[in-house]
């Protein structure tokens, strides 16, 4: 490293060497501005600079409100799949954990009237939570649930079971509608995810029917710079589906 380099870039080169040697692994906390600043002698700015060019080269991932870390491939969540997002988590090596934000009996809106083909009034339950990996948001899960096909939903304690791993347990899967679509986050939905003004979603659409009944419709939210989705699946010859 030249003494000759501008000090944001040895700065660089010194997260840069930490992480090429394998000393800071994905996931892994980096020195905040204030370390860096403390560590070498340098400037606010300079520190600033060095984790904000990082980040843009695609090295690092600030997370608001929580700090820098090294960036790891896009976290993957299956598209055709229904997978208990605690055991992608844990099948990566990472620890989950989830946050409730809204657990209630809601009324049936129009909207929710047509999703769950229902035609009479009634009420659905509804949650919203937030998945956590390493302490990092990576998913806002946004439910409804009809009570009459999965009546002890409301009950569970959703930071011990996910209500995938509930479900799948409590209700049979017979069938199993997926859209995705990429959207801008409201300011709750960027709080939460703890994502910087401007940052795209990723947000899955999913519905399950039993016994001819939707059970659930549910709308998964990624911020789009750490999230893939993904499905892979077998074919005929001619690209359609294996039965």
């Amino acid at each position: 490293m030249s003494s000759a380099q501008p000090l944001y870039a040895r700065l660089k080169d010194h997260v840069m060497n930490r992480i090429r040697a394998g000393d800071w692994k994905a996931g892994r906390r980096v020195p905040s501005e204030n370390e860096l600043v403390q560590r070498f002698g340098v400037s606010r700015m300079t520190a600033n600079r060095a984790l904000r060019e990082l980040t843009a080269d695609g090295y690092l991932d600030r997370v608001p409100g929580v700090g820098t870390f090294v960036r790891a491939r896009a976290q993957q969540s299956s598209l055709i799949e229904l997978r208990n997002i605690a055991d992608e988590i844990a099948a990566r090596g990472g620890k989950h954990a989830a946050r409730m934000v809204v657990k209630e009996k809601t009324p049936t809106t129009p909207a929710l009237a047509r999703q769950f083909e229902l035609s009479k009034p009634s009420k659905l339950d509804h949650v919203v939570l937030v998945h956590e990996e390493n302490g990092v948001p990576v998913q806002i899960e946004d439910r409804y649930v009809n009570p009459a096909v999965a009546p002890d939903f409301l009950r569970q304690n959703f930071t011990k079971i996910t209500p995938t791993a509930f479900l799948l347990a409590a209700v049979p899967v017979e069938e199993l509608e997926h859209s995705v679509s990429a959207i801008q986050p409201s300011r709750e939905q960027r709080r939460l995810l703890k994502m910087q003004d401007g940052e795209p979603c990723l947000a899955l659409h999913r519905r399950s029917w039993s016994g001819g009944r939707v059970v659930t419709s549910v709308t998964l939210i990624y911020p789009g710079r750490r999230s893939a989705l993904y499905s892979r699946y077998r074919t005929s010859a001619n690209g359609t589906l294996s039965h």
